[in-house]
């Protein structure tokens, strides 16, 4: 099993944002979204992850920076996101089992989360 620590990510209505290109409408990785799965790429480098392949098991552990209401489906993508582009996982469409957990609140919030062989 990998285990990785997270900083706590920008929701799904920061991640993403919307333009027109050419008359064409584009949805896009926002500067957050991006900055964001650079500091993922820099914790998964310094910590010298191996890749994990097949069929996948995930458990992210929310931990959020304070007690406003929030909804946890909106944390996915980018953490799912963040982790196949730093090269953990191959495909986030590879995992077959998928939990998010609330956990109490921390200082500056972060997500932790566990990957193994489904």
């Amino acid at each position: 099993m990998i285990r990785l620590v997270l900083p706590w990510p920008p929701s799904e209505n920061h991640y993403r944002r919307h333009v027109s290109i050419n008359g064409l409408r584009r949805v896009l990785i926002s500067k957050a979204g991006r900055e964001y799965q650079q500091r993922v790429l820099d914790i998964v480098r310094a910590t010298r992850l191996p890749k994990i392949d097949g069929r996948l098991a995930v458990v992210i552990h929310a931990y959020p920076p304070d007690r406003r209401r929030r909804d946890l489906d909106n944390l996915l993508k980018a953490a799912c996101d963040s982790i196949q582009k730093a090269r953990v996982i191959r495909d986030d469409g590879d995992i077959d089992d998928l939990r998010i957990v609330r956990e109490l609140p921390v200082d500056g919030g972060r997500l932790v989360v566990e990957i193994e062989e489904a």
